[in-house]
């Protein structure tokens, strides 16, 4: 799947002429593309506000992150559970209407998650930075920054915030991109989520030399459908090399019970990132367990 990263130039008017010059395709193709776009002009506006050297300087004097990847080889569950604090998504609207960033956050520690996924995307996920910020303030596991990362800057950003681990999509970076990107996080001390969504993706992230999270997600991004297969079929596609590497494999999407769980387990899955069917629930802590005991 290709994502274009800026939109096409407008149709432009010129009175001289009888037709308008008109660009193809000067819409986004799906809602991926659409939250790309809107992330171009959300970073030039905060970069207006703060300009990265100013943003690199209050990082420099944060603490050392947290170890991400040790924290889920660490874990008291198995597979190792990445809890998401999250709001809403663009296919489901509002997804827990009480929503109260902190306490769930708090909620998931208690129930045994061994790191923490906080959504930061406003427009799209009703998320926020200051979601990630006070959090940090009140748990000790690792956080991950879950956003749509196009520019170096969002990196120094979700530090600055508190964040031990980004997310980079394998589907809206380039090759450089993604090996830029991983860089720039392994000189920060964060660990980087690289997720993928098909074997062609999984193959060039497999080129990252230093790669040691890689995230399957069972969601299709076109059209929003999950199908767990996804896990399984690019695990087994690859198997012997992420063994030999011994690359974590996260599961993500489509987690709902502990059949589930079992299931992407016994694919090769080391760890799950799981967000609505915990965060819908009154008592976070208490889902947990019970997704883990198989009574969800």
């Amino acid at each position: 799947m290709e994502i274009r990263r800026r939109p096409p130039n407008p149709v432009v008017a010129v009175e001289y002429l009888r037709y308008q010059v008109t660009v193809p395709d000067a819409e986004p193709r799906n809602i991926l593309e659409k939250i790309v776009w809107h992330k171009e002009k959300e970073i030039d506006q905060r970069r207006e506000r703060m300009p990265l050297i100013e943003l690199q300087s209050k990082v420099r004097d944060l603490p050392p992150p947290k170890d991400f990847v040790a924290a889920l080889r660490q874990a008291k569950t198995q597979p190792a559970l990445i809890a998401e604090v999250k709001k809403a998504s663009p296919s489901k609207g509002v997804i827990c209407e009480n929503f109260q960033p902190v306490a769930i956050a708090q909620s998931y520690v208690a129930g045994g998650a061994a790191c923490l996924s906080v959504l930061t995307d406003e427009k799209f996920f009703q998320g926020s930075f200051d979601y990630l910020k006070q959090i940090r303030e009140v748990v000790d596991v690792p956080l991950l920054c879950k956003d749509f990362l196009i520019y170096p800057y969002q990196i120094y950003l979700a530090r600055q915030h508190g964040a031990d681990a980004v997310l980079l999509i394998a589907a809206i970076l380039s090759d450089k991109d993604l090996l830029y990107f991983h860089k720039i996080a392994a000189s920060l001390g964060m660990a980087a989520l690289v997720e993928v969504h098909t074997l062609a993706e999984l193959d060039r992230v497999l080129q990252l030399p230093s790669v040691q999270l890689i995230g399957i997600n069972n969601r299709n991004l076109e059209d929003f459908s999950v199908d767990l297969a996804t896990t399984e079929q690019l695990i087994a596609a690859r198997t012997r090399e992420i063994h030999d590497r011994q690359i974590l494999i996260v599961s993500e999407s489509g987690l709902h019970a502990k059949a589930d769980l079992d299931r992407v387990a016994q694919a090769g899955a080391q760890a799950i990132l799981v967000g609505e069917s915990l965060v819908q629930q009154p008592d976070p802590a208490a889902a947990i367990q019970q997704l883990f005991a198989g009574n969800a």
